[in-house]
């Protein structure tokens, strides 16, 4: 095995920017967003109040997946993230498939938040065509990662604030309708009537389960964002530390609250959008729906901030490995890779499409097709992993921050990911995953393959 080194080195140019206060605030916003906000109104469909425990279970399957990266993050900070790792530790075709389902799953998701957007904008303007506010909104945040890192990260910064300040609020509200307007003797009534506390079993919470990945989906973006941060190592530590408390208010404290407060059959009722919005309209709280539904927007344009500019890294990684046209590698004067940025845009046109000829179930179709590229990212983030802590351990090298419970960890998270997998076969909104997924593979397979030969063919002719 080389150095690794060589990858940093490849991967140059971007400038590092990202403030340790930026960072952080990245890591925390990059895991809240319409996954949460909307997302968890089809997982209560599924898991009912259960819902708490599919987004417990899928919590703990996104903190060992940033342990794992943490520890490979603080060792070697660039913007390939876990598609370099996976190319280094794995195989140059781990690497490949990694970054290429990686950056499809992100530019899908892409479009999955401002599909999202439009559906919010029907609560004060349902008569406005969506086709307004996705090519309004479209616009604006291309043209703010097109700008500069900088801009990209204040942005993202002070959508973060106003996110995390509405979900401490929401809960603060929350705890005190509880306790003053009697609705504690209504607790028991809301989380085991209509069904009892998990209407449809087992399999109604594991499906929860594969929506909460895709609510925390963005977590890794750290690890992406810290090849342009000032002080890399220290900002991957400072999120970790933070992301047990973090995931605990923001997820499962909020949704706790939501199944006591209201009936779980009224948060999926067909009129209604964010569940979030739907309790403090049932509640009554004067104004709390519009405001609240004002957060709900900045949550998903914050995402969407955030997925545009990690896919546009991990595409700029492929083109600086080679296994990209190499104009998408190239930066301009103020750091950014305005081609790469374009191409990775082209997520907002695929779910405009889905939009226009099924609204209804363009939610849940588009994360269905996302869902594969995560799930094989994230699958792959332990296995490089795995290989990473053996490779750590034959060359005797110090690892610089280490997270306790190796191999079983990284184990169960493996085994965690791939019964995801497996299971979004039997389930029919999630279908499209793997019929989806699974030809795409083999697809970039043959396109890795096909690549090699090509540029052997070349070298070939070159050296004669």
């Amino acid at each position: 095995m080389g150095n690794f080194d060589k990858i940093q080195s490849r991967e140059a140019g971007l400038h590092k920017k990202l403030s340790a206060k930026q960072m952080s605030m990245i890591a925390i916003g990059g895991a809240i967003g319409t996954g949460l906000f909307l997302g968890s109104k089809f997982a209560i469909g599924f898991a009912g109040p259960a819902v708490i425990i599919s987004y417990a279970l899928g919590g703990l399957i996104a903190l060992t997946l940033m342990g794992c990266l943490a520890e490979m993050t603080v060792q070697h900070p660039t913007s390939g993230s876990f598609g370099a790792y996976a190319e280094f530790y794995l195989h140059p075709l781990a690497g490949f498939l990694v970054r290429y389902s990686y950056w499809s799953c992100i530019v899908l998701a892409v479009g999955t938040e401002v599909t999202a957007i439009a559906e919010y904008m029907k609560f004060w303007f349902p008569q406005i065509s969506s086709w307004i506010w996705i090519g309004l909104f479209s616009f604006s945040l291309i043209a703010v990662n097109a700008y500069s890192v900088k801009a990209f990260g204040s942005v993202e910064y002070w959508f973060s604030t106003i996110k995390i300040f509405a979900i401490l609020v929401f809960v603060i509200l929350g705890i005190g309708v509880l306790f003053t307007y009697g609705s504690i003797g209504k607790i028991e009534q809301h989380l085991f009537d209509q069904g009892g506390f998990a209407p449809h079993g087992f399999s109604g919470i594991w499906t929860g389960v594969i929506i909460s990945i895709f609510s925390y989906l963005g977590i890794e973006m750290i690890a992406i964002a810290a090849g342009e941060a000032t002080k890399p190592e220290q900002a991957v530590k400072t999120a970790f530390k933070g992301t047990l408390a973090r995931l605990f208010i923001f997820y499962l404290l909020a949704l706790s609250l939501i199944v006591m407060l209201v009936p779980w059959q009224e948060l999926i009722k067909e009129n209604s959008t964010s569940p979030f919005v739907t309790v403090m309209q049932i509640v009554g709280i004067p104004f709390a729906d519009s405001i609240l539904n004002f957060i709900v927007i900045v949550a998903a344009l914050s995402s969407m901030n955030s997925m545009l500019y990690i896919a546009t890294r991990m595409m700029f990684s492929l083109s600086r490995a080679g296994e990209a046209p190499q104009i998408l590698g190239k930066v301009r004067s103020n750091g950014v890779p305005l081609n790469a940025l374009t191409l990775s845009s082209a997520g907002i046109a695929v779910a405009a499409m889905v939009y226009i000829f099924n609204p209804e179930t363009a939610f849940p179709v588009m994360i269905a097709l996302s869902m594969f590229g995560a799930l094989i990212s994230w699958g792959t983030v332990f296995l490089s992993h795995l290989s990473f802590r053996q490779h750590m351990q034959r060359k005797g090298e110090q690892i610089k921050f280490k997270v306790p419970g190796y191999p079983f960890v990284t184990l169960a998270g493996l085994f965690a990911i791939i019964s995801i997998l497996i299971t979004t076969w039997f389930t029919p909104i999630f279908h499209a995953t793997l019929v989806f997924g699974l030809p795409f593979l083999v697809f970039l397979t043959l396109m890795y393959f096909l690549h090699r030969y090509m540029q052997n063919k070349l070298n070939n002719r070159q050296y004669k």
